[in-house]
């Protein structure tokens, strides 16, 4: 009797914690589609809120400056208060400030937006959301959870878009003049409005950490340099840091394979090139959350460190396909390569628990590890710029994919010694 009890309650248990983990991709998932309407309907932008591209490259890059000025005390905050509360705070404030975007204001209340997106949906939420995902997951669980959260969150993002993208169509083909506010204000109110409802469901979970987050923060030292101090001591948190930094610029390479398809030389015309990447992106649930599962089975790490290889062996291969002159091998590479780093990007952060940081400092160490990793947003995209000037055509990607393929060797071996230094540890013990 009390056997069936305690597989009831552990049932229950593991129930909850699914619950959960479907509530966090859900948040991730709608929480930046609003952010980067630019994607998909930037001349309407431009256009109804009466904003040059100019002024929407200033908006989106104070954005991106508060993101990275936020990912240290992001973490510091999730360490201080429950991160399902900051998690609905963000989801909530977001979806307010959306409802006043849809208004579309002035460019200087623009700015105001922006920044307050910076603080919604940087400041409060990605630290917390990282730490949540720790949490709920047990030691064994990392590789499925992380990796169910980045490639559910892509799952979520393009059923959202293509709601949207099919209002915004309806709206305008059933108007007599065209009407692109209204079509754009609808799609605001989409996304304003689901970030606002599940905001208020992440309020209202039931925080199985609550006690163990409180009596950490309380029994441990709440002095940051001492901390930071700590943290700064643990050498694998560096090589993680190093890891995601690879890998992350292994991921932000596939920005670039619509450009490399179209002026290559390869004969594929936009439509084209746009459908193969449509379904790259339709690689990204199967990559995280396979490459969550292998990771469970058979260890994150060494999913990391294989997925990295290859990942730069296909890089590699893309940056001299036009040798094999095969339409057929880039179509597979684009793809593959898709895949492995979406696997990558889905399972970089299992492995966080390797560096047996406390809970109280956690957060913190996030923070720490993302300043780092996600670096390569500001200097990346002046690199492939300036490549596209300095080598027009195929040459110019050539060589950035080579560059990138250089990172994810460096990214693989740093994830080799990481192995071989858990390896040693557990010997050791």
């Amino acid at each position: 009797m009390q056997k069936n009890n305690g597989g009831g309650i552990e049932a229950k248990s593991k129930r909850q914690k699914y619950l959960q983990l479907l509530i966090l991709v859900i948040a991730a998932g709608v929480i930046y589609p609003m952010l980067y309407l630019r994607q998909n309907y930037q001349t309407s932008m431009e256009q109804v809120f009466h904003i040059t591209p100019t002024q929407l490259g200033y908006l989106y890059s104070i954005l991106g400056i508060f993101f990275f000025i936020c990912y240290l005390p992001s973490g510091w905050l999730a360490d201080r208060f429950l991160p399902r509360r900051l998690i609905s705070f963000s989801l909530v404030g977001t979806g307010l400030l959306g409802i006043w975007y849809a208004q579309f204001p002035s460019f200087n209340y623009l700015l105001i937006i922006f920044s307050g997106w910076g603080i919604t949906a940087g400041l409060t939420f990605w630290g917390a959301l990282i730490k949540q995902v720790n949490l709920i997951s047990s030691e064994d669980e990392q590789g499925r959870f992380y990796g169910a959260l980045d490639g559910g969150r892509g799952l979520v993002e393009a059923l959202l878009a293509t709601i949207a993208v099919s209002v915004f169509a309806y709206i305008n083909s059933h108007s007599s003049n065209n009407d692109v506010a209204t079509g754009l204000r609808s799609v605001i109110y989409i996304y304003a409005s689901t970030c606002i409802v599940v905001g208020l469901i992440v309020y209202l979970l039931k925080d199985q950490n609550a006690k163990i987050i409180k009596s950490a923060n309380e029994s441990e030292s709440s002095n940051l340099w001492q901390n930071l101090k700590s943290i700064a001591a643990i050498k694998e948190l560096w090589l993680i840091a190093l890891i995601i930094f690879c890998g992350y610029q292994q991921f932000w390479a596939t920005y670039l394979f619509s450009g490399y398809m179209q002026e290559g030389g390869f004969g594929l015309s936009a439509v084209s090139a746009g459908f193969i990447v449509a379904i790259k992106l339709w690689m990204r649930p199967i990559g995280g959350i396979g490459g969550g599962i292998l990771g469970d089975k058979f260890s994150n790490i060494s999913v990391l460190i294989f997925a990295m290889l290859i990942s730069s062996v296909s890089l590699i291969g893309l940056s001299m396909v036009s040798a094999l002159h095969s339409i057929y091998m880039i179509i597979f590479l684009v793809i593959f390569c898709g895949l492995l780093t979406y696997v990558i990007r889905g399972i970089y952060w299992a492995i966080f628990d390797l560096c047996h940081i406390p809970n109280h400092v956690k957060g913190l160490a996030i923070g720490i590890i993302s300043i780092i990793a996600y670096t390569p947003d500001a200097f990346l995209p002046v690199i492939s710029g300036y490549l596209s000037d300095k080598y027009p055509g195929l040459l110019g990607y050539r060589i950035f994919f080579m560059y990138i393929a250089t990172m994810g060797l460096l990214g693989s071996s740093a994830a080799l010694i990481l192995k071989k230094r858990v390896t040693k540890r557990s010997i050791i013990k």
